[in-house]
């Protein structure tokens, strides 16, 4: 009897059958799925769309015509220009920090632009730069927002836990930028926002021998960081509407959309990643997206009767070097990577129980380890509906950008 791994992989098989891999593929269904899912766990707060995780303007799209879903946060402020001008979204808020003087220059020099951007700052620094590139009075007002740090520091401080962003963690640093933001010519602070990343992009169910223990421990900081987070966020909030009448108060990733949009201080949710549900995902307990983003590999040799190799697959993801940011092999079920050559740029041998079933030119179906990067790798993504490729459009890169 077929299993519903091998009912999928029949699936895409005949549904990209006119194809030579490499090639990406989105399953509309499982996209569509999990765009309502994660609406559903805003309870009712706007989710601003995490654009990296996505890099493709047409299901950038897709995502924000479906309820729930409002705006971009962009990674870099030539993309959040692009996405403006191309008109997929008219409020887009570039997530980190800039110093790119030729956009901050076009920013400045188009109105309507700078009422679309909102630019990230946690400095006065940031708007001496922006300062220098075009004077306040020689300009539209440019849009900021305040990144409040949401890392966890326990113990006094001793204790780090979470990732490094902002230096300004504490209530009365954030009164004490929104003050001198407030103070400065050609500039409006409409915005804040607290990434918690050690609970929204850290999953809490990690596999493996070890994995139960850390697990544990992992789910006991992730409730410590979130009670000191409201807390904080909230005073954080109160600070800076002393200065400021703020628009929105942004949190969270895909990982974290229930507990963030939970907090009153915030007012809108972040998410992407779930959309596509990468492998990282699957390291959660509170809810796991359906994988909706794939890529085909082909098989091109059999150096044993129990090994096949597949052309290409080497598609690692960002962060800390780990097996957790390789590919995985998930159809046909039963594929493991060798733990001498891992994936490979040119090549990626694969063994397991399947892989003896496996000929030259078949199809190995591979699931990235984050959802946006797997875009960096091909032009086009086919949109996949039932047992047919209903639409192929373009990534980022097949549109010849690559913002980082």
């Amino acid at each position: 009897m077929a299993t519903e791994s091998d009912k999928l992989r029949e699936r895409l098989d005949r549904a990209t059958a006119h194809l030579d891999p490499p090639y990406a593929v989105v399953d509309l269904t499982a996209f569509d799925a999990n765009a309502a899912a994660l609406a559903e766990r805003a309870a009712g707060k706007p989710l601003r769309l995490a654009s990296k995780s996505v890099r493709s303007r047409e299901l950038i799209s897709r995502a924000l015509g479906r309820p729930g879903w409002h705006g971009v946060m962009a990674f870099t402020l030539p993309e959040a220009i692009w996405l403006v001008r191309a008109g997929v979204s008219d409020d887009v808020l570039v997530a980190y920090p800039t110093a790119d003087r030729g956009a901050l220059a076009e920013l400045a020099a188009d109105p309507a632009l700078a009422a679309a951007v909102t630019l990230m700052i946690d400095g006065t620094d940031q708007l001496d730069l922006a300062d220098a590139v075009r004077a306040p009075d020689q300009r539209p007002e440019l849009r900021v927002c305040l990144d409040l740090d949401a890392s966890w520091r326990p113990l006094g401080g001793r204790v780090h836990v979470g990732v490094r962003r902002s230096p300004v963690h504490s209530a009365r640093a954030a009164g004490a930028l929104a003050a001198a933001v407030a103070g400065r010519p050609g500039y409006r602070l409409v915005g804040l926002m607290a990434y918690e990343a050690q609970i929204a992009g850290l999953g809490d169910a990690p596999p493996g021998r070890t994995g139960r223990a850390l697990g544990q421990a992992i789910r006991l900081a992730q409730r410590g960081s979130y009670r000191e987070l409201v807390a904080r966020r909230g005073a954080a909030v109160a600070a800076v509407r002393e200065h400021a009448d703020l628009e929105f108060v942004n949190g969270g990733g895909t990982g974290s959309v229930a507990a963030t949009s939970a907090d009153p201080a915030v007012t809108e949710v972040t998410a992407g990643s779930g959309l596509y549900g990468p492998t990282l995902f699957d390291a959660y307990r509170a809810w796991q997206p359906t994988p909706a983003a794939y890529f085909a590999c082909s098989v091109v040799r059999r150096p044993t009767p129990d090994l096949a190799t597949v052309l290409g697959g080497g598609w690692i993801a960002s962060g800390p070097a780990a097996a957790s940011r390789l590919p995985r092999p998930v159809l046909p079920a039963g594929l493991t990577l060798l733990g001498a050559e891992g994936a490979g740029e040119v090549q990626t041998p694969l063994a397991g129980a399947a892989a003896a079933t496996l000929r030259v030119g078949d199809r190995v179906w591979f699931r990235h380890a984050k959802a946006g990067e797997l875009c960096e790798h091909v032009n086009d993504l086919h949109l996949v509906d039932g047992e047919t490729v209903v639409a192929t459009v373009p990534t980022y890169r097949g549109e010849g950008h690559a913002f980082l």
